[in-house]
């Protein structure tokens, strides 16, 4: 699914799926710099993001993927 990742003003990522209509604070990240890992949103959804390199400007549109429950 396409998610646009993007940081505000006070340094909060968020991610905004378009399709659902959906913006929620990213609250856990598996890597410190995002790309490549899994984040968890606000509302308890898991992205796999895909790997970028670490300067990557925000904010971006990229093609993550929504873990199910039962996946690591």
């Amino acid at each position: 699914m396409k998610v646009m990742i993007r940081r505000n003003q006070a340094g909060v990522l968020s991610a905004y799926i378009a399709k659902k209509d959906l913006e929620e604070p990213i609250v856990e990240v598996e890597k410190a710099e995002i790309w490549g890992g899994l984040v968890k949103l606000a509302n308890g959804w898991r992205l796999a993001l895909p790997a970028m390199d670490s300067t990557t400007v925000l904010p971006i549109t990229v093609e993550a993927r929504r873990l199910g429950e039962m996946e690591i």
